[in-house]
């Protein structure tokens, strides 16, 4: 008597990966009325806020542009009158050099650093102690005041006469002659970088203080338990992890910075002369207050060339896995 054996059943090929819900990725349609009605009011938005005026600016920096209109075509002419025949702009006969252009340059240099240093600087501290959210919110109180108050603010603190501002009775206090901050070439620029940095400290400090909770504690015991000291564990440790938060800090200041108009105007309006000038100022008194619009949406495009790559490196880093992580 023989016996059969039965073959086992084989169980089915694989077949491709399906979704929850049993429809497959591939051959999915894309929903282009979904994509229509949740993107097309951005990009009309877009379109009409961003792209045409660039494009209008664009064109109209290509002419005299008197009031507005496309009237005198010069081509690229006011681009060379800004680099090469504008003082108020870029003076490169003298040194240090001077003009809107280098100006910004100091702010982005000063202002930048010295936000960065200070904020790091309190956040640090500020977390070692029991008030911290008392120092935090006393620091921040200036990004609660208009810009244009903070320059109010200053000019008192800066004013010349000793019975007034802050400063210069400070300096009779030590038998030093009053300055006048604002009224100096010398002084100007920096008496304006300091009030900026005074504003936005505190944003500086809330952003690195987060950045800073973010660190493991574990990791700064344990480098205290094999003996680092304080100013080891600041540099080797919390330097290295902020790098990220701190760069992409760096950069919305340096966007700030090359757009400052308010405390320029408030304080100074461009002067002694023209020795506080900035870009965004520049395309402000050349356009709507000397009526050379051609020539201030050549600045303006200036302006727009310097924030672009400024723009993608920091989405690029808001993008990074370092920065999601």
């Amino acid at each position: 008597m023989s016996s059969t054996t039965t073959p086992a059943p084989r169980s089915p090929a694989p077949g491709p990966a399906s979704r929850p819900g049993g429809r497959r990725r591939q051959g999915e349609k894309p929903k282009w009325g979904a994509v229509a009605v949740f993107l097309g009011p951005a990009i009309v938005l877009l379109a009409f806020f961003l792209f045409y005026p660039a494009i209008y600016t664009l064109r109209l920096s290509l002419y005299r542009g008197r009031l507005g209109e496309f009237t005198g075509w010069v081509g690229l002419d006011n681009y060379v009158r800004l680099f090469t025949r504008d003082p108020a702009f870029l003076d490169l006969s003298t040194f240090p050099p001077s003009g809107a252009l280098f100006n910004n340059l100091l702010w982005i240099v000063f202002y930048v650093s010295g936000c960065l240093f200070f904020g790091l600087i309190i956040a640090v501290l500020a977390g070692r102690v029991r008030y911290e959210a008392f120092i935090k919110a006393v620091v921040f109180v200036p990004m609660a005041i208009a810009a244009t108050a903070l320059a109010v603010i200053f000019l008192f603190v800066y004013a010349p006469d000793p019975d007034i501002g802050l400063l210069n009775a400070i300096l009779g206090v030590a038998n030093a002659g009053p300055v006048s901050w604002l009224g100096q070439k010398s002084t100007v620029n920096y008496a304006l970088i300091l009030v900026g940095i005074w504003g936005a400290v505190g944003f500086a400090t809330v952003i690195l203080s987060a950045a800073l909770k973010g660190i493991p504690i574990e990791i700064m015991e344990a480098a205290r338990t094999d003996g680092a000291s304080e100013p080891q564990i600041f540099r080797r440790i919390i330097l290295p992890m902020m790098r990220i938060p701190i760069s992409v800090l760096a950069v919305t200041l340096v966007v700030n910075v090359i757009k400052i108009f308010d405390l320029i105007y408030v304080m100074t309006v461009g002067g002694p002369g023209t020795a506080s000038r900035v870009i965004a100022f520049t395309f402000y008194q050349e356009s709507l207050s000397a009526g050379k619009y051609g020539y201030g949406a050549a600045v303006a495009v200036i302006m727009l060339a310097i924030l672009i790559p400024v723009m993608v490196f920091n989405v690029r880093r808001f993008r990074s896995e370092d920065v999601r992580s």
